[in-house]
């Protein structure tokens, strides 16, 4: 089978000299690659976490597994929210209208959206050589950009929206089937595109790579960590932070919950690994706190060394409408690690958590309620002990990443199948 992904914003296999951690589209690439499918990623040059471009042209890369990276040039962009990233996307959709005609036709199209630009260029392809294309919705664009204005002027901005609300529903609408990494999103796809559920719209959620990692690379792992005796020391209740340090994240309760923990004397230790744009104004709010720490960007396998060293794993999302209906792959990569998940984030994340017993949900933005959360964990040794039992299994039945792209692979097949 002929299969063409279409997803940018990801780390990609040639990232960090192969180390960097692969997401959605990486995973499933090879995956796929392993099955014996001929694999074409359509993804960007630009490098969306470290806000570089990887090359100053489009340029093609044939993997050793067999899948080919087909990198479209835009002009980047440094900050997620701009005018300047919009035109970065219609670039890309521009190039790809310029290069995809004159390639061989896929059996069948995987395109991620966001952003909204390549789903609207794809499935217009789609539709014009008879090609199935499935949209995998993982965020709601363009409506979490409501959230980030005041309730009085949401009206207004609603109507400076309209293109973009124009083209997702377009994209929705032109799509053979909608898929999503949650069923609330593959709902919010199906309502775009004015229909009911059909027999290829499924939901599948991120799965996760447990890493094999040799004992040189733990051995070196664990000589990073041992520079931080706040991991290494005896005792305390230790939790750890993985992402970039950003709007989507509220790390800033975390800290204050930090702060408050130290003045009521209860040994929490916080390792806040990531970078972004909000990490100074977060290390100048977190000035003179001892339990506190920014390693900063760490590889797989430095997460994985730590998740072994903590009792928990947070995941402080903003509480908006991109994230509520959502799981992201942050809690994931926490079931598979052990760790129970301590989350402010209401909604389908919150009701996994408490339906399956393995952590717990804070109110958004309450720093004393995550106080109180952390605190209670801390003294029931026993509850932590059942909550990463849960944690373990959850992730064997649900989302490692074998299972999970293993069916995805199939579902294509299907939906290829069906088409011809």
């Amino acid at each position: 089978m002929k299969v063409w992904l279409v997803t940018i914003g990801e780390p990609l296999p040639t990232d960090a000299d192969g180390s960097s951690r692969l997401l959605r589209a990486g995973i499933l690439s090879a995956a796929l690659a392993r099955r014996g499918d001929e694999v074409t990623w359509w993804t960007s040059t630009f490098d969306h976490v470290r806000k570089a471009q990887r090359f100053p042209q489009d340029t093609t890369v044939r993997l050793e597994n067999g899948v080919v990276l087909k990198l479209l040039h835009g002009c980047g962009y440094v900050r997620n929210v701009s005018l300047r990233r919009i035109l970065d996307h219609r670039m890309l959709a521009r190039r790809f209208d310029e290069q995809a005609g004159g390639m061989p036709r896929p059996d069948v199209i995987l395109c991620s959206l966001p952003p909204l630009e390549l789903p609207l260029a794809v499935t217009r392809y789609g539709k014009l050589y008879g090609v199935p294309v499935v949209v995998d919705v993982r965020d709601l664009w363009p409506d979490v950009y409501l959230e980030l204005v005041p309730r009085w002027a949401r009206p207004l901005f609603s109507l400076m929206l309209a293109p973009l609300c124009f083209q997702a529903r377009r994209a929705c609408q032109q799509a053979f089937a909608i898929s999503g990494n949650s069923p609330g999103f593959v709902k919010w796809g199906l309502e775009r595109a004015g229909r009911a559920t059909g027999a290829f719209d499924r939901s599948f959620p991120f799965g996760y790579v447990v890493p094999s990692l040799t004992k040189e690379e733990l051995d070196r792992a664990n000589q990073f960590w041992s520079a931080y005796p706040q991991v290494i020391g005896e005792g305390g209740f230790k939790l750890c932070f993985f992402g970039t340090i950003g709007r989507q994240f509220d790390l800033e309760t975390v800290v204050d919950a930090a702060l408050l923990l130290e003045r009521e004397g209860v040994d929490a230790r916080f390792m806040l690994c990531g970078d972004g744009e909000n990490l100074e104004a977060l290390k100048a709010r977190a000035k003179g706190s001892r339990s506190v720490c920014f390693p900063g960007w760490v590889g797989r396998s430095e997460i994985w060394a730590l998740m072994k060293l903590c009792n928990a794993g947070l995941a402080p999302y903003r509480d908006h409408a991109g994230f509520t209906g959502n799981l992201p792959n942050k809690p994931i990569e926490y079931f598979a690690g052990g760790l129970p998940v301590v989350s402010g984030l209401s909604g389908y994340l919150e009701e996994l958590l408490a339906g399956e017993q393995c952590g717990v949900t804070y109110a958004p933005g309450d720093a004393r309620a995550l106080t109180s959360a952390i605190t209670i964990l801390a003294r029931d040794s026993a509850q932590i002990r059942a909550m990463a039992a849960n944690a373990r299994r959850l992730f064997a039945e649900k989302f490692d990443a074998a299972k999970v792209y293993s069916e995805m692979g199939d579902y294509l097949r299907e939906v290829s199948a069906a088409h011809s």
